[in-house]
């Protein structure tokens, strides 16, 4: 990967952060106090909005270069 990439990645990464932070920090504050508190919040960000969006948008680009492939929508 070209260092482009890598810092844009890098700029996504932090932008993504101070966004979790922040709804982290007005739901449940407690869970920053602890290094076990913000792994489980992190982990539930990742499982609940990060992975569905990466993975829904990896399928679509692979069914797009296969005709007839399923694609999962998003739920509404």
């Amino acid at each position: 990967m070209n260092q482009a990439k890598e810092a844009q990645i890098a700029a996504h990464a932090l932008a993504l952060a101070k966004l979790l932070y922040e709804e982290t920090a007005s739901t449940i504050p407690e869970q920053l106090n602890s290094l076990e508190g913000r792994e489980v919040a992190i982990r539930e960000h990742l499982q609940q909005r990060v992975t569905p969006t990466v993975a829904n948008f990896l399928s679509q680009q692979v069914a797009k270069q296969q005709p007839g492939a399923a694609v999962r929508l998003p739920a509404s």
